[in-house]
Parts: structure tokens; sequence; C-alpha cells
């Protein structure tokens, strides 16, 4: 499944930037940031939000496909796109968290 962050409704402006990660063979993925700070990371199978620590321990829990962010380490989580996998409007809420998260940085 590859992640559409049109269908996500609810969120303002932001900036998209791309970089390569050379370390993985130079993979690609994408930097959603809002007022200069990363609120989601989309690669090619996994996207990574800001979530607060309680949440982050449930999904974790609950889900296989849910594990510490490798981007935002104990303030994320990295969500994997294939298996056991969250329902789109889980994903949709969680990326708006993490927008309004990172939008409150100053």
């Amino acid at each position: 499944m590859v992640f559409d962050i049109s269908k996500v409704t609810g969120i303002g402006e932001y900036e998209v930037e791309t970089r390569k990660e050379e370390s993985k063979g130079s993979s690609r993925f994408d930097v959603y940031k809002v007022k200069g700070h990363a609120f989601l990371i989309v690669n090619s199978h996994t996207i990574e939000v800001r979530t607060d620590e309680k949440l982050k321990k449930l999904l974790v829990e609950k889900y296989e496909s849910v594990m510490e962010s490798r981007y935002f380490g104990r303030g994320g989580i990295e969500i994997v796109m294939e298996g056991q996998q969250l329902r789109d409007d889980e994903i949709w809420d969680l990326v708006r968290l993490s927008y309004n998260m990172t939008k409150e940085f100053e």
C-alpha cells in the first residue's frame, strides 16, 4: 500500500522534502514538515509519525506492524504498510495527531 497524504483531512499547510538514505542503497523517502519540523516520514513500505508515549505503547502492543520510530525515536512510531495493519482512518488520525503535535513546537 502506498500512503497518500491527500486523503488526510484536517491538516493545514506543509512542506515536502525528498531525501536519499545512502546507507540503504540510496533509497528515497519523503519528509513532510510543518513550521520546519518533520511530522511524517514516508518510505516505500513504512510511514513514521510523532505520537505520545501512552498511544505508542498501546499501538506497539496491539499491532505487529507498529514499532518505535527510527526517525522520531521514542517520540514516534513506524508503521509497516503491509501485513497486519491499522485501518486507513486510524492512520489518517495518527497523521493528524502528529501534524498537530508538531505544529505546536516553538
